[in-house]
C-alpha cells in the first residue's frame, strides 16, 4: 500500500531538497514531470548537468525506433571485441570476446550500463542518426558520447598511457584533479537539463518518441535496470514501479527514470548531483537521490 505524502507547498520541498543535498554534501539539480497533466516541478532544472550513463537512453531509444521499422535485425548477433573493452560491468569486464545480439546490446547498456555494449551498439545504429533522432524530437542540446572517446579525453588531460587500463592508471591521482576533469564539466562531457531528460522520458512513455512498439520496449528494458540504490531507495512501497538509468562518473551522481504508483499516476524524474569527492564509494549522495526524488514526486502526487 502506497504512503499517502504529507502536503508540502513548492517552497517547503525546495527547502527539504536543499537540506536533503547539503547534508549528503552535493549539489543537487531535479526535475519531475507528471505524465498525465503535465504538472511540473524543478529545483535547478535549467541548469546544465552532466549526464554520464543517462545519455545512454537515445543510444537505446534509437535502437529500438530502427529495430520498429525493420532497419536493424535485433536477434542478429555482434561481437564485443577486446577494442571495445576496457573493464567494467558486464561484457566491459569479459576477459574473452562475447557475442550477443543487438538486442542485448541494448539489455546490457541499460540494465547495467555495460560501456563495452554501448559503444558497439552505438556503432550499429550510428551516432549520426542517435543525434538526428534528438533534434527531431526538439533536443539539440541533449548530448552522448562513444565511452571510448570519454576515456580516450581523461587519458590526454591527465597524460595518461593509451594502451594501459585507464582505473588502474587512475588509481593514484589526486582527488582535486578528478574534480577538475572535463567527464566533470557541463559542456566538455554530454550535458543536458534535467527539464530536458524529464521531457525525452515523457516522450518515450507517452509514444510520441518514435513508433509505440520501440517506446514500449525502451521502457520494458528501462524497468529491468538492475540498480536499487538511488531512485528506488525512495520509493520502497510494494507497487510502486519504477524504470531508470543510472549515471556515475567521478563527482557526477545521476539517475532518471519514471516511477509510477498503484493508481497509475505516473512522473519523469531526473535527479543529477555534483558531489565534492570523486570517491568511487559515496552511499550519502546515492540516498540522497531517492530522497529528492520522493520530495519532488510527492508535492505533484499529493496535487499541491
Amino acid at each position: 500500500m502506497t504512503t499517502a505524502p504529507r502536503t508540502v507547498g513548492a517552497d517547503e520541498a525546495r527547502t527539504m531538497l536543499s537540506y536533503a543535498f547539503a547534508q549528503a554534501g552535493v549539489e543537487g539539480f531535479v526535475h519531475v514531470r507528471d505524465l498525465e497533466t503535465g504538472a511540473e516541478f524543478g529545483h535547478g532544472a535549467d541548469t546544465q548537468v552532466v549526464l554520464a550513463s543517462v545519455f545512454k537512453i537515445p543510444i537505446a531509444l534509437e535502437y529500438a525506433r530502427q529495430v520498429a521499422v525493420g532497419e536493424l535485425d535485433p536477434a542478429r548477433r555482434h561481437t564485443v571485441t577486446s577494442a571495445y573493452r576496457s573493464g567494467g560491468s558486464g561484457t566491459d569486464g569479459c576477459a574473452y570476446d562475447v557475442e550477443m545480439s543487438a538486442r542485448d546490446l541494448a539489455f546490457m547498456m541499460m540494465t547495467i550500463s555495460d560501456n563495452a555494449a554501448t559503444d558497439l551498439l552505438l556503432e550499429i545504429v550510428g551516432a549520426d542518426r542517435v543525434r538526428a533522432t534528438l533534434d527531431e524530437l526538439g533536443f539539440p542540446g541533449f548530448g552522448f558520447s562513444s565511452c571510448a572517446a570519454l576515456d580516450d579525453d581523461i587519458r590526454r588531460e591527465l597524460s595518461l598511457a593509451p594502451d594501459r587500463s585507464l582505473d588502474d592508471q587512475l588509481a593514484g591521482i589526486a582527488d582535486a584533479q578528478l574534480l577538475a576533469l572535463g567527464a566533470c564539466a557541463p559542456g566538455s562531457s554530454p550535458s543536458s537539463t534535467p527539464r530536458e531528460v524529464t521531457a525525452l522520458l515523457a516522450a518515450i512513455w507517452r509514444d510520441e518518441a518514435g513508433p509505440a512498439s520501440a517506446c514500449a520496449e525502451v521502457r520494458d528494458i528501462m524497468a529491468q535496470q538492475v540498480w536499487q540504490h538511488r531512485l528506488v531507495s525512495g520509493f520502497p512501497e510494494a507497487g510502486v514501479r519504477i524504470a531508470g538509468k543510472t549515471g556515475t562518473d567521478f563527482a557526477v551522481r545521476n539517475e532518471a527514470g519514471v516511477v509510477q504508483f498503484p493508481d497509475g499516476r505516473r512522473y519523469a524524474v531526473g535527479v543529477f548531483l555534483r558531489t565534492s569527492t570523486a570517491a568511487t564509494r559515496q552511499p550519502l549522495a546515492d540516498r540522497a537521490i531517492g530522497r529528492a526524488a520522493r520530495v519532488a514526486v510527492d508535492l505533484l502526487h499529493a496535487g499541491t
